[in-house]
């Protein structure tokens, strides 16, 4: 009886032991024995990372700030870079700054397109009126650049109200007649700031625009728009924020809850649109800012059949996923337009290597936007076809249709 009792007690202790033990740093192996023990389920302190399972210490020597760390990586793997696209692509997403006014400047920008392999950019500067007739004038009286180049439309959103629709609409009609082949690019400043004249806020699906929506079905015109930004822009800008650094050094990318709509708001508000207008075809920029969750794209793709996407700034988000976006482009690939947004020429070969090859762990191009690594995800010739210039083609009945790759 009091053996039992003892091997009981003795037990207990044991138990006891192995869960104090279990808390405290080993001291086995480099930088056991020196950390600090933490709770299941806490995170380290500030300054400190966790070494050991619940067991965190700071460095010896002083922490680089975030823009001074730079590691070289040591993998060693295969590099295809790919100064061209393999099939001439269409920039849906242009914004060529200012080159399209002079005959010098559209053969500065013909010549990059070239080293490229883009034969068209559309321009989505949300021209209209005397300055889309202008511009639209000058692409056609030059010989070389008269194919390459088309512009989109643009919509005054300033006093929407009673008689707004009516101007608006027969801007639309004279901008088209003009040469413009859709509308847009619609600008973020819709949803997010454009005021109407009884100071409220414009949303972006306020029956008051449906006019102009149902104008794009009649009159064939694509509608590209941009909605919002990305998730993290509405998000509080502490250390688990992965665009920190951006937004410290990009102030105007804030969106704090107490002066804009929330992301989920302006989400809402963006999907009734499409929604409410399903003969208007839509082109959501920026992959809809859903290419960091793809299956949220999928679902609003298939809900809505009017609705296409650009990849045009986020190549970041899709090239650390690369099984996940091989997928997803595959399955949507009557679905997806390639856009580049920012007119930088050196960055569009980034675009083709994720686009065309295999390759693992390379540079983004602008380390603020994501401090990780790209990987290819290898799409098939035809699906290359598809974003590079088909599906461009198959919604712009502007775009000249002739001596496109079969």
């Amino acid at each position: 009886m009091h053996r039992s009792l003892a091997f009981k007690s003795l037990a207990l202790l044991i138990i006891a032991s192995t869960a104090t033990f279990a808390q405290q740093p080993t001291g086995r192996g480099r930088g056991g024995g020196r950390g600090t023990a933490i709770q299941p389920g806490e995170q380290c302190p500030a300054g400190t990372t966790e070494i050991r399972p619940r067991s965190c210490m700071a460095p010896e020597n002083p922490a680089p700030s975030i823009v001074d760390y730079r590691p070289k990586s040591t993998l060693i793997t295969p590099a295809h870079l790919v100064k061209t696209a393999k099939y001439p692509a269409i920039d849906f997403h242009g914004h060529p700054q200012g080159l399209l006014g002079t005959a010098e400047g559209l053969a500065t920008l013909g010549a990059a397109l070239d080293s490229l392999n883009v034969r068209m950019m559309i321009s989505a500067d949300n021209m209209s009126g005397d300055r889309l007739k202008s511009t639209i004038a000058n692409i056609q009286a030059n010989e070389k650049m008269k194919d390459r180049v088309r512009v989109l439309a643009g919509i005054d959103f300033r006093n929407v109200g009673p008689g707004w629709a009516e101007k608006a609409v027969k801007q639309l009609e004279a901008d088209v007649a003009a040469g413009a082949v859709g509308v847009g690019e619609i600008p973020k400043s819709l949803g997010l700031s454009i005021k109407k004249p009884d100071g409220s806020r414009l949303k972006i699906d306020d029956p008051e625009l449906d006019p102009i929506w149902d104008a794009c079905a009649r009159l064939g015109l694509p509608v590209f728009i941009h909605t919002a930004d990305p998730q993290e822009f509405f998000q509080p800008i502490d250390y688990s924020n992965e665009r920190w650094l951006e937004l410290s050094l990009f102030a105007e990318r804030r969106y704090p809850q107490d002066r804009f709509p929330s992301f989920e708001t302006l989400m809402t508000e963006r999907d009734n649109l499409f929604r409410k207008h399903p003969k208007t075809t839509f082109v959501a920029a920026h992959m809809g800012w859903h290419a960091n969750d793809l299956g949220r794209l999928s679902k609003m793709l298939d809900q809505m059949p009017n609705v296409y996407t650009e990849v045009g700034a986020v190549l970041y988000d899709i090239g650390r996923q690369p099984r996940g976006a091989h997928d997803f482009f595959i399955k949507y690939q009557d679905r997806i337009l390639f856009g580049k947004d920012s007119f930088q020429p050196e960055e569009y070969p980034y675009y083709w290597r994720v686009f065309e090859t295999k390759d693992d762990y390379f540079d983004y191009y602008r380390p603020y936007h994501a401090f990780w690594k790209l990987y290819g995800i290898d799409l098939p010739d035809n699906v290359l076809k598809k974003v590079y210039f088909q599906n461009a083609l198959k919604i712009t009945k502007g775009i000249p249709q002739g001596g496109w790759p079969k």
